[in-house]
């Protein structure tokens, strides 16, 4: 759903500052194509709903009435930052360090941001919107509560989707989870167990 405050779904970030500033310094034009060719995407996607469910962190971005910016990252098992329908995102919240920074601002400003990076990929994708609390949603709670976590489901954070764009791979260096160089290593450490195997009755 595009922001109908918004003439094109990018003016969320392209502000009248920045878009000064982008005359400045000679992208204005490229950025203006962009926009008339249909710009950012304003609903989740088959395409990002796919992507979410690959990852297993993101960090979430929020700040206060006086413009404090805060970031925290938000980790769980693949997939738990899930779609709920075609403009909304979901993650719970579990009892932490009990700081409730995220909490707080959100109590007084909806607007939030989040990062996500696929390092194996060399993707990153910045989602615009707006978030609030909820913690009365036995159904919802339910259907995103994590048995294997020990820690307590507080709330939920629900987010809409108001902008979402991939950026530039440029400068991501690949890295690897230890799980990722596991599978990938997997059938070299079987073949070279088989290999020990073979030379073993080879020597015999």
């Amino acid at each position: 759903m595009k922001n109908e405050n918004l003439k094109y779904t990018s003016d969320i970030a392209f502000t009248t500052s920045v878009k000064s500033i982008q005359e400045k310094f000679h992208s204005r034009s490229s950025y203006a194509q962009m926009e008339q060719s249909g710009g950012w995407q304003s609903e989740v996607t088959e395409q990002l709903t796919q992507f979410l469910s690959n990852q297993d962190s993101f960090y979430f971005s929020t700040s206060n009435n006086e413009g404090q910016p805060y970031t925290q990252h938000r980790g769980g098992p693949k997939g738990f930052l899930k779609t709920i329908d075609g403009n909304t995102l979901a993650f719970a919240d579990f009892s932490g360090n009990r700081q409730y920074i995220t909490a707080g601002n959100l109590s007084e400003n909806n607007k939030a941001f989040i990062f996500l990076m696929d390092y194996p990929s060399k993707t990153r994708i910045k989602i615009w919107g707006t978030a609030k609390i909820v913690e009365d949603d036995t159904e919802l709670l339910a259907s995103l509560a994590d048995d294997s976590y020990r820690a307590r489901l507080e709330r939920v954070i629900v987010f809409e989707v108001k902008a979402w764009d991939v950026n530039c791979r440029q400068h991501i260096q690949q890295r690897f989870t230890q799980e990722d160089i596991k599978t990938i290593t997997a059938p070299l450490n079987e073949k070279i167990e088989a290999l020990e195997i073979q030379l073993k009755k080879l020597k015999s």
